[in-house]
């Protein structure tokens, strides 16, 4: 299974850059492959400075070793061996017409003394983060969640999208970080899904994102904005930032495995504002969007 999801998001990295790169018109991603000392690396890539897209990463890495110390702790396991590979995506556009996006499909094994897999399940999600909202481009967005949700189980789509709300959520804010989408973790076996069905899903999960993301990067791309919507965009990415500082497991478990930092990082966005005690003017559309983010709600 380890071999058939590296392959399967060896590949989704090739085609989610080509769409990108597509979409953009202008900016091509930059490679790093890199090495992780102790088992394993990753293949880095970053595009910048385009003339849709400010800043975006599409990762992939799959690393191997000793369980560390703080990992055992979160697992309340001992000593063991572990594998884990995944993609991890997250695109700043230019436009604050235009969200950001975050997305990740990941695969986790461990190992007994001889070798053995005693554990192993998928996790992944994918989510959107506007600036301003655009009511049916977050429709779309769930829609489209919930369309690959449905191939597989009925139940999925209620239950990730309220797993994303509660997880996407800047406690120390009371706000949600987006609008949600798709959020689930530890996918293990069970008599219902095995894990061949897991990966089935994820899949078809993955397959899903550029249908969800690039019609509304089409959509608004264009769309003319202010100096002061631009200063607005990078205050909300602001909030983006403490979060994944703060909150993000995939942030904690690279900085914690010892993976590679500009990989870690290439999450955060280059421009950012934090003014103190901020908050938009009255019936604004500024104030509209926080609304939906201190209360999230059903697109679909």
């Amino acid at each position: 299974m380890k071999n058939k999801f590296y392959a399967y998001i060896q590949n989704l990295q090739d085609q989610i850059c080509q769409g990108l790169e597509e979409m953009d018109g202008q900016a091509k991603f930059r490679e790093d492959i890199w090495e992780r000392p102790e088992g394993g690396g990753g293949r880095t890539r970053v595009i910048e400075n385009g003339s849709v897209f400010e800043k975006g990463g599409v990762n992939i890495s799959a690393v191997h070793g000793k369980l560390p110390d703080s990992m055992q702790k979160l697992f309340n396991v001992g000593e063991a061996d572990f594998f884990a590979c995944g993609l991890s995506l997250v695109i700043h556009p230019k436009s604050p017409m235009v969200p950001t996006v975050h997305a990740n499909w990941r695969y986790f094994e461990m190992y007994d003394d001889n070798g053995n897999v005693i554990n192993s399940w998928f996790g992944g999600g994918q989510d959107l983060t506007p600036y301003y909202l655009f009511e049916e481009d977050a429709s779309h967005f769930h829609q489209t969640c919930k369309t690959a949700c449905d191939k597989h189980n009925p139940e999925f789509y209620l239950k990730y999208k309220k797993q994303c709300d509660a997880y996407f959520w800047n406690a120390h804010r009371h706000e949600a970080r987006g609008i949600g989408g798709l959020f689930f973790d530890y996918c293990k076996e069970t008599e219902d899904m095995k894990m061949e069905a897991w990966f089935n899903f994820v899949s078809e999960v993955g397959n899903s994102f550029l249908q969800a993301y690039l019609p509304i990067v089409a959509k608004r791309k264009d769309l003319q904005y202010t100096s002061e919507q631009k200063t607005w965009q990078e205050i909300r990415r602001g909030r983006y930032v403490e979060f994944n500082l703060v909150h993000d497991k995939g942030t904690l478990f690279g900085l914690r495995t010892n993976g590679r930092i500009e990989s870690i990082l290439m999450s955060l966005p280059p421009h950012v504002q934090w003014v103190y005690d901020h908050h938009p003017e009255k019936n604004s559309k500024e104030e509209k969007l926080i609304q939906v983010l201190e209360n999230p709600i059903e697109w679909v």
